[in-house]
């Protein structure tokens, strides 16, 4: 563990707040978390319901990251995504409170240039590996 390593939990913790909204109903409700390396990893329930639902300019996910926080569909979803999802983990602790306001209006910008809002947005990019070069 690095020693600002609390520091960086401060920082993303008004991310992590959100994630953490829905944990209590997606247990109560026959869902599962565990830690794993310093992220609580959530699934079922309400979670899985709402990742399935799908978000506006997205549709349905597998998984999502808030802060320390990341919602999956299931056991498997989680376990699929975690090197895509800790991507997420480490831009949230770099943006901390700014993260979420900047992913949408990266997101934003790219459907006004014609692009596509989800594929396009450099948040996503890095997490899938994308250089800004590559399309």
């Amino acid at each position: 563990m690095r020693w600002y390593q609390p520091l960086v939990y401060v920082w993303a913790s008004p991310t992590t707040l959100l994630g953490l909204l829905a944990v209590p109903l997606a247990l109560m409700q026959g869902g599962s978390a565990r830690v794993v390396a310093g992220v609580l990893e959530v699934h079922g329930g309400i979670i899985t319901t709402i990742l399935r639902r799908g978000l506006p300019w997205v549709g349905s996910v597998a998984a999502m990251t808030l802060g320390h926080v990341v919602w999956g569909c299931d056991e498997r979803s989680l376990e699929l995504t975690r090197p895509h999802e800790r991507v997420h983990v480490a831009q949230c602790e770099r943006w901390g409170p700014l993260f979420i306001p900047a992913y949408l209006l990266l997101s934003l910008l790219a459907w006004c240039r014609g692009m596509n809002p989800y594929l396009d947005n450099p948040f996503e990019r890095e997490a899938y590996g994308f250089s800004d070069r590559e399309t």
